[in-house]
């Protein structure tokens, strides 16, 4: 395979050769012991004459596409999250849209789809109350619920801004699990993901509003999937892995060591529903392949390498991992372009992106090294740089 030039740190242009393309395993529909979700990401319509910063317009085919090929590869998809860019440019009446094209789009049989019901319509004001909190997520929840959808219940950036103590949190999260049809996945999102949600459950530390959560989920468990924890922090979410009551699973959200945390250990494991396996889907599925059969040191040996480019991807400002996720579906063909919702194709250097190109093509993630590096290659000439 030929070379390509890219950039470095030292500012300076240094050829690089990308390795064979690895042909992945799948997994099949057969014995499996963890649920892997992706967390999956929209395509921006390059054509809509719209403002990215002020308005969302997607490429529907492309986007649903996507999702279609996670669940070929046997992987749940979590819809309509952050890595959809909730709350960084796509609104809820899109969001919604999404969500009926994508329960709609279930074509392979067990295909496992939930989505993300939150309060992000909701305009944020020192005014706002609890029951403005439960009024929206009540409609976003009604809304998903009437497309055969299952949930996901998203933090609320609106909650923090009303609540006045832990006790508010559980009142709000009581009344909304005391009317949810079937049980929901609930996701604590960090605030190195979303800065806004600093402070959740009512608490100053993460120790405090663990104890908060884990009191709400014994008291709901029956109306509780499971909880998707985003700290990244491997220790904490063993924790409170351990503590959960009977039947509630705990869904990694830990793109920094989601290996050692889904294989598990002698006291549990934890399922996934990760960001990182929208870009690393093959990867993902193949990892699925050998837990179902037992083979851990295979397991380990697939997802091993794919840790640097995630943790990569995910470094701070984290919020921006958004920017590395398209940027890998753009390389490996999945759409034809690297614009995204709400501009956010700029949120990330040349540099990163070039390191995303190394760490990928190590890990065995371009899927057509050629086409990726052409690619690549591209986006380097626009701006002025020979590769």
């Amino acid at each position: 395979m030929p070379d390509i030039k890219l950039p470095t740190a030292d500012r300076r242009m240094v050829p690089y050769r990308p390795r064979a393309p690895r042909d992945w395993e799948r997994a099949d529909s057969g014995a499996r012991n963890r649920i892997f979700f992706a967390a999956a990401h929209v395509v921006a319509d390059p054509l809509s004459d719209v403002e990215p910063r002020l308005s969302a317009a997607l490429d529907w085919e492309a986007t649903i596409a996507y999702r279609r090929y996670l669940w070929s590869l046997g992987l749940g998809v979590a819809e309509a999250m952050d890595t959809a860019q909730r709350g960084m440019g796509l609104d809820w009446p899109t969001a919604l849209q999404l969500i009926r094209r994508s329960v709609a789009a279930r074509d392979v049989p067990g295909a496992l789809v939930f989505s993300g019901a939150g309060t992000d319509h909701l305009a944020l004001s020192p005014d706002l109350t609890l029951d403005d909190v439960i009024r929206a997520y009540e409609e976003q929840i009604e809304a998903i619920e009437s497309a055969g959808g299952r949930i996901i219940l998203m933090a609320s950036r609106a909650l923090v801004v009303a609540a006045k103590s832990p006790e508010d949190y559980a009142i709000v999260y009581g009344r909304i699990l005391r009317a949810v049809r079937e049980p929901v996945i609930i996701h604590w999102l960090g605030e190195m993901f979303d800065p806004a949600l600093a402070r959740y459950w009512g608490a100053p530390d993460h120790a405090t509003a663990m104890d908060i959560c884990l009191g709400i989920l014994a008291d709901h468990a029956n109306k509780v999937e499971g909880i998707k924890i985003s700290l990244l922090d491997k220790e904490k979410e063993i924790a409170m892995r351990r503590r959960l009551p009977a039947g509630v699973r705990m869904y990694t959200g830990d793109d920094f060591n989601y290996p050692e945390l889904i294989a598990g250990d002698d006291e549990g494991h934890s399922d996934a529903l990760l960001g990182i396996f929208d870009a690393i889907a093959p990867a993902a599925s193949a990892a699925l392949a050998a837990l179902g059969r037992g083979s851990i040191n295979e397991y380990h040996d697939i997802l091993a390498p794919t840790v640097p480019l995630s943790r990569h991807i995910f470094k701070a400002p984290t919020q921006f991992y958004k920017s590395g996720i398209v940027f890998l579906a753009y390389l490996n063909g999945h759409q034809r372009h690297f614009r995204m919702v709400g501009g956010q194709e700029s949120a990330r250097s040349l540099l990163h992106l070039a390191e995303i190109f190394r760490l990928a093509d190590q890990a065995g993630i371009l899927l057509d090294p050629d086409l990726a590096a052409s690619r690549m290659r591209g986006v380097l000439q626009v701006a002025g740089l020979d590769a």
